[in-house]
């Protein structure tokens, strides 16, 4: 009786069994292109940028490295609480601004007597550590948003400048990274107020 092999071994190329030079360019080819992929999905879909001032204390400090999610509102719509980053209203030359969402399109908000109401109801704010000053009434139009920082004596925000378009707004802060034991996330424990 014949019998029949039908799987064949090729000898093997000397550059195979060594590993050969090409095979190593090859890989690391490779290994570079991955890493480029990587590196440009990061990018379109994240920024991370450093805290440059005193005005969203005691949230965020002076040099503290934020991780920006630049698609959170292509899937979602602004919360109030949320702490975006956007270009500044008054000059496109400077850094964007990271501030607090507190008004969304159609909100009223007050500032008086320390304290800020949206439409009506008092704003739940543990994140602060000083009482808001100022005083004033805003409506935020459509396509706005009504910004603070959570230092709010020391911030330069929609109370002296006004609203934030939607358009200027670069994505949410998620989360401090970077110095490492100020590591957190930024998503807000409460912001609750009543809806317009």
């Amino acid at each position: 009786m014949d019998q029949f092999f039908t799987e064949s071994y090729p000898e093997p190329l000397p550059e195979e069994q060594s590993g050969g030079l090409k095979g190593f360019v090859v890989d690391i080819l490779q290994t570079l292109l991955l890493a480029l992929l990587l590196y440009l999905a990061i990018n379109a879909t994240t920024a991370r940028i450093q805290v440059r001032s005193v005005s969203m204390q005691p949230t965020l400090f002076e040099k503290d490295y934020v991780l920006v999610n630049k698609l959170a509102f292509r899937f979602g719509e602004p919360q109030r609480g949320d702490i975006i980053v956007f270009n500044p209203p008054l000059d496109s030359e400077t850094e964007p601004y990271i501030k607090r969402i507190i008004g969304l399109p159609g909100d009223t908000v007050t500032i008086g007597n320390g304290q800020v109401t949206v439409n009506g109801s008092v704003l739940q704010e543990p994140y602060l550590n000083t009482a808001s000053n100022g005083a004033g009434t805003w409506v935020i139009p459509d396509g706005h948003l009504f910004v603070m920082g959570d230092n709010r004596n020391n911030s330069s925000d929609s109370r002296q400048w006004g609203m934030v378009s939607l358009e200027a707004v670069l994505g949410k802060g998620e989360f401090v990274y970077y110095p490492f034991n100020h590591w957190k996330s930024l998503h807000p424990p409460s912001a609750a107020a009543a809806s317009p």
